[in-house]
Formats: C-alpha cells, structure tokens, sequence
C-alpha cells in the first residue's frame, strides 16, 4: 500500500478538530454531483468513497434514499477511526489507498473523492480508480473552497478574506492542494503527442471534464473562524510564536471594516463548493507508469 503523503500525515493529526471544525457540503451541490454521475435515483447504487476522511461526505451518502452500499476508504489511523464511530448506514469502512484501493474490480458504479484528489493526482491513481469502476461508471471530485484557500487566480469576496488568503500562502510548502491548480494535469495527460506531432488518445476517462461551482456563505464566530482556519494541514502543523503570530493576524483581519457581522457576533465566511465528474471509458487500454 501507497504510504500517505507527509504533508496530509502530519497536517491531519487531530482528527477529532479536523471533523468539529471542517464544513460539511451544501444539499444542492451533493444532489448535481450524483446527477452527473448518474447514481442519484439508483436504488443500491455502488459507491467508493476515495480517502473519506472523517466521513464528512460519507455522512451525506449514507444519509440519501437510495440505500447506497458505500466502501469509504481512508488510509490515515486517526480519521478512520473518527468515521468508524459514526457507525453510519451502509457503509464498510477500509483501510486503503488512492493506489492500492483493495476493492475487487469493476465494483463500483461511481467513486467520489471529497477534498482530496490533488493529493493523489497522478497516474497510478487514475488507473486503480478506473479498475474499481464497472464499464462506463464514473468519477466525482468535489472540494469546498473557503476564500481564504483559494487559487491566486480567484478573486476573495472581502478583503479581510483576502488578508487571510495572504497569509495561507506565505506558508505555502508547495505541496499539492487544490489552490495550485495542477489536479487536472493528471487527466490532460492521457492525451499524449508522438514524435511526428501526431495527438494520440488513449484516455481512461471521457475529457472535457465537467466542472460546477456554486457560492456559500457561512456564520462563524470569530473563533470559529480561526479554528476552521487552523484546520488546515499547514496552518495546523505550526508551533509556538509561529502559531502565536498567525492567529494575531487572523483576529486583526476579523476585526476589518469589511466584515459582515450579525447580531450574534457572527461573521460571514465566503467560498465556492466547486466538483468535478468524468465517466470512465469502457474498454480503454490501462498502461502501466506515467
């Protein structure tokens, strides 16, 4: 079995912080995912739940009429542990990896990844999901996407946010998360050109993907905030006067003339739910490297 990347290792130590403070994702966004991916209606729909975490997407799974016989699969001790316990309806939860899944071929009919495929985004991966899923079945990748952790190329709601933003990518390991925006050269790459500049294809999975994105806002204290914030992978691994610094930094940007603030004391967080689908190819010739 593949081991875990470092990075994830030691950024998702506290899973019990990470599942307390972590957004679950928005109904509608849940229900046009499994449309695109053709199980949303389908009684006993077979699904695997790639690196499912503390089940925060699981949960919603579980939770829908179709009586889906889900696998959730997480390789990482602590946020396995934190699924099991919710003991949720139809759902087996395994110890495995985006490369070595342990789940007999051509299982599945859709296997969806929550916030985290650009941790595993190569070939080796693509090929292993491919095998699991029965002819034609399909891929679902979907993130939530706070302001704050958003690729330079997305615009922040406020400027506060923007603030935070900043210091999101001061520390910034060049590890892969999804604000590099590279998760979808892994797909790209199938298509490949010979010597004589010729573009031959022998793609996995059907290209262009189909990508959705919607807005959320939600109401936080400003603790929460922070905790949310600190969850993290990198924020979370910070220390002493590093960790002492950027809170002071969160708490000054919460304090901006731009924040939204109800009576409560709350504050309004923005960010997108945005996923990813494709159908595997039936048939495709499964090369091995890359």
């Amino acid at each position: 079995m593949t081991s875990i990347h470092k990075a994830a290792l030691s950024g998702f130590s506290s899973a019990s912080q990470y599942d307390t403070h972590r957004p679950s994702y928005p109904q509608s966004a849940v229900s046009a995912l499994l449309s695109a991916l053709k199980v949303s209606g389908m009684q006993g729909a077979r699904i695997i739940d790639l690196a499912a975490g503390t089940g925060k997407f699981t949960e919603l799974l579980a939770a829908r009429d179709e009586g889906f016989e889900i696998v959730a699969l997480e390789p990482h001790d602590g946020m396995r542990e934190e699924l099991v316990r919710k003991q949720l309806r139809g759902v087996t939860v395994g110890k495995g990896t985006a490369e070595d899944m342990g789940v007999e071929e051509q299982w599945a009919d859709a296997v969806i990844i929550a916030q985290a495929f650009h941790w595993f985004a190569h070939d080796a991966a693509l090929r292993e999901i491919y095998k699991s899923l029965v002819p034609g079945g399909s891929l679902g990748l979907i993130w939530n996407i706070e302001d704050y952790n958003a690729p330079k190329s997305w615009q922040p709601t406020t400027e506060w946010e923007a603030k935070m933003k900043d210091i999101v990518w001061s520390f910034d390991d060049s590890q892969p998360r999804f604000r590099h925006e590279k998760w979808r050269e892994v797909f790209e790459k199938q298509l490949s050109t010979t010597p004589f500049g010729i573009q031959s294809a022998d793609p996995l999975f059907s290209l262009p993907l189909g990508e959705q994105s919607e807005k959320f806002t939600y109401w936080l204290t400003a603790e929460a905030v922070w905790q949310r914030f600190h969850s993290l992978s990198q924020i979370s691994v910070l220390e002493g006067e590093e960790l002492t610094d950027t809170r002071r930094k969160v708490f000054e940007a919460l304090e901006g003339p731009d924040v939204e603030k109800i009576e409560k004391g709350e504050v309004a967080l923005h960010g997108h739910t945005t996923w990813a689908f494709s159908s595997a190819i039936p048939g495709a010739p499964l090369k091995e490297g890359g």
